[in-house]
């Protein structure tokens, strides 16, 4: 068995994976939203950040908001995701839990890529 090599180029911007759910295909509704409600029965703190898709690679994304300290709503925290994607409609948009007790990020995935 051989490892695949996959064809991703600085060069070429749609060809570029920006984390390990990248290489599968998009999540749809339902699977956001299941991602969205194990990130609140963990206890974390679901957070949202955007960055241009030039960006993306750099250690710094916008923050929308404020992490959602204590959310238990997973409707909330989709409402706030579909708020930062009509602000932010060519930005990639990922979702965070933050795990408090560990001091770290528990979860992370992009959930939108933007326009490239």
């Amino acid at each position: 068995m051989s490892i695949q090599d996959y064809p991703s180029r600085l060069s070429d911007p749609k060809s570029r994976k920006t984390e390990t759910f990248s290489y599968l295909p998009s999540m749809t509704d339902e699977q956001i939203k299941a991602q969205v409600q194990y990130i609140i029965n963990k206890g974390w703190n679901p957070a949202i950040e955007h960055s241009e898709p030039e960006n993306a690679f750099s250690y710094y994304w916008y923050m929308w908001k404020l992490p959602m300290f204590g959310e238990t709503n997973a409707d909330t925290v989709l409402a706030e995701v579909q708020n930062c994607i009509k602000a932010n409609p060519s930005n990639h948009v990922r979702l965070i839990g933050y795990d408090n007790f560990a001091q770290s990020q528990g979860a992370n995935m992009l959930i939108k890529r933007g326009d490239m």
